[in-house]
């Protein structure tokens, strides 16, 4: 009896315990109401294929939350590296053109982490410049206009690797279930994990015990922004085309992701299991509004009330659990 209480007092304590919930809900409310309508394998292939897009850049924003930061800028670095990988293919070729961009992010997420951690800046400012300035960049390759793939590189194995399927499910999710365990056991069963986990804690404390917190968080920052431009990699390789809205307000979504999968603005929280939750769970209302017809205000506003509800949740559940008021996100 008492091994079973310590099992779920274990479970309860997890910080994606309230996603595991949301996310039980959910689908059989889904189950119930509308099976056919949601459950086909049309719909399913999509929630799947877009939850693994926004999983990847949900899954870098939980890593910068985990230090306690955000980054901002992670919708426009989508959306740069699916364009950019498009537009650097005639003359890099395929696999050029992804290592450019992959290359190419992992020096924005440097840049992020220079100015937050040497400049002394906000991260919320430094990353929403970079949102703005991207987002800017896109519309001046594209000329707000429409590139996309000519058709030998839509041919090309590196493509039909990322955009095809196996077993009747889209690779990307076969891709981004495979980074979401290499992430598990690094946050897991690594000292990286550890220090991750420390560094978003106690800051101070951690530097103490020798953890050198800006290396720590300057990985994050490049990680994330990796992730990010390789979901863009992904998106371009299902649907070779692009468009210079892409990744408008991602970062938004990303972050509510991450949030609902129990991570905190306060750091030292956060799961790959519940970036991947909270994806799924935003990803699956999106597509049940729209089979409803509903007007696309109402995924808003769900998304909206879906975070307070979330907050909410995991206070009171402090309060039960520890018997004290947690601090304020």
């Amino acid at each position: 009896m008492d091994t079973a209480k310590l099992h779920w007092e274990k479970v309860i304590k997890r910080p994606d315990f309230g996603a595991i919930l949301i996310a039980t809900v959910l689908f059989l409310g889904f189950a119930t109401l509308d099976y056919d309508g949601f459950f086909n394998a049309f719909t399913m292939r999509n929630v799947l294929h877009f939850s693994a897009i926004l999983g990847l850049v949900a899954l870098g924003q939980t890593l910068v939350l985990i230090v306690k930061e955000v980054d901002l800028s992670v919708g426009s670095v989508y959306g740069i590296g699916g364009i950019s990988y498009i537009l650097f293919e005639p003359q890099l070729g395929v696999i050029g053109a992804a290592t450019a961009v992959l290359m190419g992010a992992a020096l924005i997420g440097l840049i992020n982490a220079a100015l937050i951690l040497r400049g002394k800046l906000s991260a919320v400012i430094v990353t929403l410049c970079g949102l703005f300035f991207y987002r800017g960049a896109i519309y001046l390759m594209t000329g707000a206009g429409v590139p996309r793939f000519a058709t030998e590189a839509r041919q090309h194995w590196f493509n039909q690797l990322l955009g095809g399927q196996a077993m009747g499910i889209p690779n990307s999710v076969w891709i981004f279930l495979l980074v979401a365990l290499i992430f598990h056991l690094l946050l897991t069963r690594s000292a990286f994990g550890n220090q991750l986990y420390a560094v978003g804690g106690d800051a101070p404390s951690a530097l103490s015990r020798g953890v050198r917190n800006d290396l720590i968080k300057t990985w994050a920052f490049v990680a994330c922004s990796v992730l990010a431009a390789f979901a863009g990699i992904l998106t371009i390789a299902d649907r070779p085309q692009t468009y210079v809205s892409m990744g408008y307000q991602f970062e938004l979504e990303a972050i509510a992701a991450a949030i609902v999968g129990g991570c905190s603005l306060r750091g030292g929280r956060g799961t790959v299991l519940g970036a991947i939750l909270g994806a799924l769970i935003i990803v699956s209302v999106r597509y049940q509004l729209v089979g409803m017809g509903a007007p696309s205000s109402w995924f808003i506003t769900f998304v909206g009330v879906l975070l307070i509800s979330v907050v909410v949740f995991n206070r009171l559940l402090g309060v039960w659990i520890y018997g004290k008021q947690p601090a304020a996100e």
